[in-house]
């Protein structure tokens, strides 16, 4: 009988890394694929993105609705708890045998509560990673001791994990499968980019991402518009911004933009959601990656094009050498975002090590998820303490 995996998706940029997997999951002869669409994916202000999982042909199992409309920390909180109700109504219905997450939001985090409770096994991947200005942090490696199998995107992730007491034989690096989107899907030429988003690149490009950084006790508008003043220095750079997370202040961000491409619109566009395929089509053919997303982390350097990550929210990750870190405030994201345009600079970005991979996790991860899905019956396990010399 095949084992039934509940992947959990609560945001476009989650649903993007988890597709290869997806699909892995739904050919495999041993496992059945169960898929709960949450959190982001169910709001008009974020586009409607479960819409996007349908179109490429997933059947959404079950839909949990957890977000209120404002993004307060007292309204983050109250989500979870909604999360945390309807994810058990979920688990209950589909009765998976292994639940598999991506990543540390709080969806997530809410959607793993229900489960260990649930006693339903779960599996995470990106484990081990360190985002130290974002509360994501703590949410990662919560969700790391209520797991069971560990998919990390780097060896040095895969110590972290088994520092945090995890058995090393359950832990597994596998790589990202941000880079596995990269090496296999058909991405857009820059004439099909250009219609499909409706704009005219011009010479240079800059694709925009800046979520608040929920830790760092800075005012994320005052960051965001510090941003914004370096940008005004580049005034033939063209600009596509995406929209930021679910996270508190990010509508103080999304306000900026709107008002920044309405005086802008000679040269930025926004964008509620890219997708998949665009926002990867994007990053290829834009010059620089600039804000503080793990994208221009993750993927960015599997392109060869320079990244600008600003400020403390992605502080702790392994960086390849084609990223460049600033402080938020306009002098150095201007001076960074100079850098990254340069000819010299880009030209050796071309050539840049990615230590995240080599677009092949999704094999690796449901290789393993066959092997163990059916042995791994109970959720006891014990705490691995590492031997110091």
């Amino acid at each position: 009988m095949k084992k039934k995996i509940c992947v959990v998706t609560g945001s476009r940029a989650e649903y993007g890394l988890l597709y290869p997997l997806l699909g892995r999951i739904r050919a495999s002869k041993a496992l059945r694929l169960q898929v709960i669409a949450a959190g982001m994916h169910l709001s008009p202000k974020f586009g409607l993105t479960y819409r996007e999982i349908e179109k490429d042909g997933f059947k959404i199992d079950e839909k949990v609705k957890m977000l209120l409309p404002g993004n307060t920390p007292a309204d983050i909180s109250r989500s979870v708890g909604l999360g945390c109700s309807g994810f058990a109504g979920a688990f209950a219905r589909l009765k998976p045998d292994l639940v598999v997450v991506l990543g540390d939001r709080f969806e997530i985090f809410s959607a793993v509560i229900a489960a260990f409770i649930a006693k339903i096994r779960v599996a995470h991947i990106h484990g081990g990673e360190l985002t130290e200005g974002a509360m994501d942090d703590a949410f990662r490696h919560s969700i790391t001791k209520m797991s069971v199998l560990h998919f990390t995107a780097a060896a040095e992730y895969r110590k972290r994990v088994i520092q945090l007491g995890e058995s090393p034989e359950r832990v597994f690096n596998t790589g990202a499968l941000g880079i596995d989107n990269i090496r296999s899907a058909k991405l857009l030429s820059k004439k099909g980019l250009e219609k499909e988003l409706g704009i005219k690149f011009k010479r240079k490009m800059a694709l925009v991402t800046f979520h608040p950084a929920t830790l760092d006790g800075g005012d994320a508008g005052k960051q965001f518009r510090e941003l914004l003043r370096a940008l005004d220095s580049f005034r033939e750079l063209g600009l596509i911004f995406t929209m930021p997370n679910a996270d508190p202040g990010s509508r103080k961000i999304s306000g900026l933009i709107d008002a920044y491409v309405k005086d802008n619109r000679d040269k930025a566009r926004s964008f509620a959601s890219l997708g998949r395929l665009r926002y990867l089509s994007a990053m290829k053919h834009a010059d620089v990656v600039i804000g503080n997303s793990s994208s221009g982390i993750i993927e960015a350097p599997s392109f060869g094009k320079p990244s600008v990550n600003i400020g403390s929210r992605q502080r702790g990750r392994i960086r390849a050498d084609s990223v460049i870190d600033c402080g938020p405030v306009s002098s150095e994201i201007t001076g960074a975002i100079r850098k990254a345009l340069s000819a010299s600079f880009a030209k050796s970005c071309r050539s840049v090590k990615n230590p995240y991979g080599d677009g092949k996790t999704a094999g690796r991860i449901v290789n393993a998820l066959i092997k163990y899905s059916g042995k791994l019956r109970s959720l006891e396990k014990r705490f691995y303490d590492i031997k110091h010399v």
